[in-house]
């Protein structure tokens, strides 16, 4: 099963909100995430998307493929600012890949505790 991994984009974050991170540890932090999937031995599509709803729908529409689960990073979901965003991208993904299972991190660190919990 190919799991997909949707995350804010590290250029879409707003540092003032973060002040013990920088974009470039954040790219760091994602980059160490990815490659603890693939040791673990996880098939996905990393989406980092920007913080516009309709950008982020058209990416995922554009994406193709099949996907049963998705992974949904805490940049997108936690922050109130990205509710729209939040949204926008669980409606897309339950239109486009009907079935899909959602889960969620809470850091880069977390997330393939999460691809576990989607794998089961």
């Amino acid at each position: 099963m190919v799991i997909l991994s949707i995350g804010l984009h590290p250029s879409a974050v707003d540092y003032s909100r973060y002040p013990h991170i920088d974009e470039a540890t954040l790219t760091a932090r994602i980059a160490a995430g990815e490659d603890a999937l693939r040791a673990a031995g996880f098939a996905f599509t990393s989406l980092q998307v920007v913080a516009d709803a309709d950008a982020a729908e058209r990416d995922v529409r554009a994406l193709g493929g099949s996907y049963a689960a998705a992974v949904i990073g805490a940049g997108v979901r936690m922050a109130p600012e990205h509710t729209a965003l939040f949204e926008r991208l669980v409606n897309t993904l339950t239109e486009v890949h009907p079935g899909i299972r959602l889960y969620f991190n809470t850091s880069p660190e977390s997330t393939v505790d999460a691809f576990r919990r989607a794998r089961g």
